[in-house]
């Protein structure tokens, strides 16, 4: 059902994103469309720490995103429109309405008692923590990820000596 929801969500914040001009509404509409689909991975895999990695990522890069637009288009105007509102707000209903009835109709089709449904969803949590992020930092695959932070470590210095003291903004303050 919340799965159900989300999916919603996040197809509305799609038809809203494709509609939107300004360069600060579609930051804010992505990162609210990135914490729906957090949102739902952190309830496809049953743990959220995946999701909290990917909205911390996704945050970032927003972060230097906005840092960008502000510093190009920082002086026009925001303004909402009140037929997009009413548009997305008519599209979420919709959406909302059709989650209810698929819900309903997919749980009458699956007839199944609160037992069996418990031990498939026991059944599913097991297979999942088998495949556990644990495999990430054992013999096998542990000097990827050693590789992998020496590669950011070296970047991070690399950058940080290429850039210049007295070039680094993109507008100039007056």
């Amino acid at each position: 059902m919340i799965q159900l929801m989300l999916y919603s969500l996040i197809i509305t914040t799609s038809i809203i994103f494709l509609n939107m001009i300004h360069p600060l509404a579609l930051g804010l509409t992505l990162l609210i469309q990135t914490i729906f689909v957090c949102l739902l991975t952190g309830l496809m895999t049953k743990s959220f720490w995946y999701s909290y990695i990917l909205f911390l990522i996704f945050l970032g890069g927003m972060l230097v995103l906005f840092i960008y637009v502000t510093s190009l288009a920082s002086n026009e105007m925001f303004n909402l429109s009140m037929k997009l509102t009413l548009f997305s707000s008519l599209i979420l209903i919709f959406m909302l309405i059709l989650s209810f009835i698929m819900d309903k109709t997919s749980s009458s089709l699956f007839l199944m008692n609160d037992d069996m449904q418990s031990i498939i969803n026991m059944n599913s949590y097991f297979m999942e923590n088998s495949l556990s992020l644990n495999k990430l930092y054992n013999f096998p695959t542990n000097f990827i990820t050693i590789l992998l932070m020496n590669y950011l470590l070296i970047t991070l210095i690399v950058i940080v000596k290429i850039t210049k003291l007295f070039k680094g903004p993109i507008r100039m303050m007056s």
